[in-house]
């Protein structure tokens, strides 16, 4: 299993979710109806797609900060190492985008985890861009304790645990999976909406 140096990889994932806040924060820009309109049948809107990764950062977001929290008042000391563990890393290599974000292997999304056809756009949004302010907090909270000796359990089932490390970096790939539908949305709808333009 593949072993970094804990606050390079704390430091690149922390990059990694402030690029998708600046993404996020530019959809505040365009119309709701817009946001709520799937790109084809039978595809999320680009609304959808944010609040299926809301669902999980309810989820995560407090799961990690309870183990951190649990590793500090431990005093478990902070390693300079963090080694990643079977699951966690196959989790997260399964859910990372591919070369120029190619998206090979299609997944169904757990029941809990399935967004309804309209969203309120400014709420959906709002709570995504205030999860991910918590995921940077929670990944500089993580250079205070040991990531490798807590665990924590995945959504689908409590009795899977990931170390803290592979739960930040599954959490962060599913993200990054996400938006690169979210991108491929809002191309499709702003060639369509060209494409009315000059009809």
């Amino acid at each position: 299993m593949p072993t970094f140096v804990t606050k390079d990889l704390l430091n690149s994932l922390e990059n990694d979710v402030k690029q998708m806040l600046d993404k996020a924060k530019s959809l505040q820009l365009f119309d709701s109806n817009m946001l709520n309109t799937p790109p084809a049948p039978g595809k999320w809107s680009i609304l959808q797609v944010i609040e299926h990764l809301n669902s999980y950062n309810r989820y995560y977001l407090p799961e990690l900060e309870n183990a951190l929290q649990r590793g500090r008042h431990s005093g478990i000391p902070f390693n300079t190492q963090f080694k990643s563990g079977w699951f966690g890393d196959y989790f997260t290599r399964m859910m990372m985008p591919g070369e120029g974000g190619k998206i090979s292997n299609k997944m169904n999304a757990p029941k809990d985890h399935r967004p309804v056809a309209q969203q309120d756009a400014d709420k959906v949004i709002t709570e995504f861009l205030a999860g991910e302010q918590k995921l940077v907090s929670l990944l500089q909270m993580a250079l205070s304790t040991d990531m490798g000796k807590l665990r924590l359990p995945i959504s689908i089932s409590r009795l899977i645990k990931l170390k803290a490390g592979d739960t930040f970096r599954f959490l962060i790939a599913h993200q990054q999976r996400h938006f690169v539908q979210l991108q491929n949305a809002m191309n499709v709808l702003e060639l369509n909406k060209s494409a009315a333009y000059t009809a």
